[in-house]
């Protein structure tokens, strides 16, 4: 990196361990060679990144996904009328997705990364919450990374979600299930995978995983629980409060994230775009499969 790029745009650590703001770019613009490559480098480097007030539209915001690659479809949730990759994320009755997840882990090319947009922020609460999962990784004592080392997980949609803890319309909780599960998905990941740009490991953990190969359910969910810890211990977390028209971009190999369900029955609503990711690959050079 150049100082000339370093002054001209600006990056802002806002912690320890992951997360930074951009500053001085305009995502409504159409972004030149040296500013998406300082985007792509600043997500690998930081994990996710943030701009703010931006108030992107749909087509601004597909434009902006495409610096990091090609965006693709929920695999099963449609996106919005007039919209091609759009998924929308709104919640109401105070519900939110209030568990640790790297998005779409259930299928064996998971999205690289995801662009999410502020278009409704309540007035209080509402943030999100992203880990470093290379550095939960390292952060585990040699005995527990040899277990990890060899463990492949499997991870499904037809999990058991939350929502209707905050949600008395139970009726809508269906519905959104039923389109969530239409097609049932089933992959086996390994437990760590060599991120394929920077060739640090990360743990594939998160709400998708129903089991580990090879180990009871009991045990399983014991070692899933002592794994996750690391993920989710606060020092290797950084908050984003949102404000109304901010963009996050999150390297989704690499990061868990986490929307406490703290804004009582305020409406809170972002669009998300995915881009198309890549097989993981084990450390002994295997790639995930469905199962």
């Amino acid at each position: 990196m150049t100082n000339t790029t370093a002054v001209q745009f600006g990056l802002e650590k806002v912690g320890a361990r992951l997360g930074a703001v951009i500053h001085g770019m305009d995502a409504r613009q159409s972004l030149d060679a040296e500013q998406q490559s300082f985007l792509r480098d600043a997500l690998l480097r930081h994990k996710v990144i943030f701009l703010r007030h931006q108030h992107l539209d749909d087509a601004q915001h597909e434009i902006l996904s495409r610096v990091f690659g090609e965006p693709i479809r929920h695999p099963t949730i449609p996106a919005p009328d007039g919209t091609d990759f759009i998924f929308d994320v709104k919640s109401r009755h105070g519900r939110s997705t209030d568990s640790w997840h790297t998005d779409v882990t259930f299928v064996p090319n998971y999205p690289k990364a995801s662009i999410l947009r502020a278009v409704q922020i309540p007035p209080y609460g509402g943030g999100t919450i992203w880990a470093n999962t290379a550095t939960a990784y390292d952060d585990l004592p040699e005995p527990l990374k040899a277990l990890a080392d060899t463990a492949w997980a499997i991870h499904s949609n037809d999990y058991d979600t939350n929502f209707h803890k905050h949600d008395a319309r139970k009726e809508e909780i269906a519905d959104f299930r039923a389109a969530f599960v239409s097609t049932i998905y089933r992959t086996e990941h390994p437990v760590v995978r060599v991120h394929p740009e920077t060739g640090e490991r990360t743990l594939v953990l998160g709400h998708f995983v129903v089991g580990l190969r090879g180990i009871p359910t009991r045990q399983a969910n014991r070692i899933v629980e002592i794994l996750q810890d690391y993920v989710t211990q606060i020092d290797n977390t950084v908050i984003w409060r949102w404000q109304p028209g901010d963009v996050a971009i999150w390297d989704n190999r690499a990061t868990q994230h986490y929307a406490p369900a703290d804004f009582d029955e305020e409406g809170r609503h972002l669009r998300r775009i995915t881009v198309e990711g890549d097989i993981p690959v084990s450390i002994d050079g295997r790639q995930s499969r469905p199962f």
